[in-house]
């Protein structure tokens, strides 16, 4: 097996799937990534058996098809030493030994029997496809992600929740304390369908995107074990998280009487700056409503310490007052991008909804929830 190619693309691509490679794993094989050569395409492959990224390339000169497991520290610590020069692999097919030649050097290292790397899991059976813009899927992963949940106990809520159906797509996240519905309605699917997948998977594809700048098409398919996601050269297959997701719009309050308007970033620092005063194992925020007033208090009675803020905003409904978990109420307001935000509440003892003002993207809808604490 030989071939040539660009240390410095070999390296950019080998570091964009490089995010499921874990040198420590259970199963040592999952240290290295899985090179694949077949005619003159190139395929690079990582996974820590949840998520399994793959990119493929072109090269102009190859030979000898063939696959071969090479260990990624040492591949990528020497990848990162060259400058923009060709290299040379050869690969022996017998004991999997691995020469790199660079210019005037040559470096030799054990590569592993690619037989032991895990199958990679395909698209088959009952498959529903569908298309969505990279734009569509960052945005949706940034504004959900934080609201997942570590609860080893209950691994549905570990993951963002997606929804497809004809009219929207849409995405979901809880930890039981708080809760985002972010909802496109310029993203369809043809079938309805649902499914859940890991918070890690997510955070390697939203990665990949992110450092892109032009919008691109992915293509999106899922049975009933694995979502595979697809773009330009890249494949992502993620393992689906079992299980039945709960019923999160039965949650979400219909009637909400009691309404606040504020300023986000005034109403965040706020919230910021008194919540340093706050008990910190259970940083509580204590907001009272009257008018056009509102105070923001945070106290922490063990070390006398105490914060109390007046803000203006436009207020309807009967006066009250409740607490909410800061850092909760902080996460939500720095995960909307309009200038205004509303605060609908029923009660003290009911969850409260935070919804953006004035989006300009009409296809767009941002639902975010937030339990309230026991004053």
């Amino acid at each position: 097996m030989r071939f040539i190619i660009n240390s410095q693309i070999l390296l950019k691509n080998l570091q964009s799937i490089g995010g499921v490679v874990v040198t420590n794993n259970a199963l040592p094989i999952l240290g290295n990534y899985l090179f694949i050569l077949k005619e003159k395409e190139l395929t690079l492959v990582g996974s820590d058996l949840e998520t399994t990224m793959m990119v493929s390339m072109s090269l102009e000169e190859a030979s000898q098809e063939g696959r071969v497991a090479i260990p990624s520290k040492i591949l990528m610590e020497t990848l990162k030493t060259f400058p923009d020069i060709p290299l040379i692999f050869n690969i022996d097919a017998e004991n999997f030994g691995v020469e790199i030649t660079a210019g005037d050097g040559k470096y030799k290292l054990a590569g592993e029997n690619p037989e032991s790397y895990p199958e990679i899991p395909m698209a088959e059976g009952s498959v529903v496809k569908t298309e969505i813009s990279s734009s569509v899927l960052v945005n949706a992963i940034s504004k959900t992600l934080f609201a997942t949940g570590n609860d080893s106990l209950r691994p549905v809520m570990s993951g963002v929740f997606f929804e497809l159906t004809p009219e929207n797509l849409t995405f979901v996240a809880t930890d039981a304390h708080k809760l985002v519905r972010y909802r496109r309605m310029d993203a369809k699917s043809e079938h309805t369908g649902s499914f859940i997948v890991p918070k890690k998977s997510l955070l390697q594809i939203k990665n990949i995107l992110s450092g892109r700048k032009e919008e691109i098409s992915i293509s999106l398919e899922y049975n009933e074990t694995n979502v595979f996601f697809s773009f330009e050269q890249v494949r992502a297959v993620c393992r689906l998280i079992d299980g039945k997701y709960p019923n999160y719009e039965a949650v979400i309050p219909t009637e909400n009487p009691n309404k606040l308007n504020i300023d986000r970033l005034t109403f965040l620092n706020c919230i910021r700056r008194v919540s340093i005063y706050a008990n910190q194992s259970v940083p509580q925020a204590r907001l009272k409503f009257n008018g056009k007033e509102l105070i923001v208090t945070a106290e922490d009675v063990d070390c006398a310490n105490e914060a109390k803020e007046r803000l203006l905003c436009q207020y309807e409904g009967e006066p009250m007052e409740i607490g909410f978990n800061s850092k909760f109420f902080m996460e939500m307001l720095s995960n909307i991008d309009t200038e205004e935000v509303c605060v609908e509440m029923s009660q003290p003892s009911r969850a409260g909804l935070i919804l953006p003002v004035g989006n300009p993207n009409e296809k767009e809808d941002i639902l975010m929830l937030v339990m309230p604490v026991m004053l």
